[in-house]
């Protein structure tokens, strides 16, 4: 029985990997947003989709990229305490040191990758990009009219931001609080971490 555990404990670990790769590939999504802001400025050159629809829409992709960042680096940690919680069956702890030093303590819960990062910081961008066009384009110019003359399709955009941060927190919070449930529910063997130094490239909780 001993080595039909280490058999599937070994397959699932296998398979763990392949599960981070499948959400790491989460970074064509960051390209067909930014292939959606061309399509979008096109467009609205061309007079077919109104540049308040087209901004809102802008923006609703880049909440949804977002979104899918924020789930993407849910499954990845979540899939890196399995592997190190599966590690820490085969590792000792002088292996900190002579192997890796990861699997001594699970990563924190609102770490992110840093590719996973740039993407963020992507969607964000085209998103303020967008919302200073159509401030500049359809805001500023009718700043100072009479208000008989508010046209509601102007605020579509700023509703959408106000939509999306609302969402975007709430699922953020959501990921946050399933990755704490799993580490409280599955925290792994003990593993002697004295001597070894936590930071940047493997950040983690600090004891509570």
């Amino acid at each position: 029985m001993e080595d039909y555990r280490k058999e599937f404990l070994l397959r699932m670990y296998d398979q763990m990997f392949n599960d981070i790769d499948t959400h790491i590939l989460v970074v064509w999504q960051s390209v067909g947003v930014v292939v959606g802001a061309f399509a979008v400025f096109a467009l609205v050159e061309k007079n077919i989709i109104p540049i308040d629809y087209a901004c809102s829409l802008m923006i609703m992709l880049s909440a949804w990229l977002i979104a899918h960042l924020y789930d993407a680096s849910y499954w990845y940690n979540r899939n890196l305490v399995i592997i190190a919680n599966i590690e820490r069956q085969f590792l000792s702890g002088t292996d900190l040191k002579d192997i890796h030093y990861y699997f001594g303590k699970h990563r924190a819960k609102t770490a992110m990758l840093t590719h996973l990062k740039i993407q963020y910081a992507l969607g964000i961008g085209i998103a303020l990009l967008f919302t200073f066009y159509h401030f500049v384009a359809r805001v500023l110019p009718g700043i100072h009219e009479p208000v008989g003359n508010f046209e509601f399709p102007r605020s579509l955009p700023y509703l959408f931001i106000l939509l999306s941060f609302v969402l975007l927190w709430w699922l953020r919070s959501n990921r946050i609080k399933s990755y704490k449930e799993f580490l409280d529910n599955s925290p792994g063997a003990t593993v002697n971490t004295t001597g070894i130094t936590y930071g940047v490239g493997h950040p983690t909780d600090p004891p509570e």
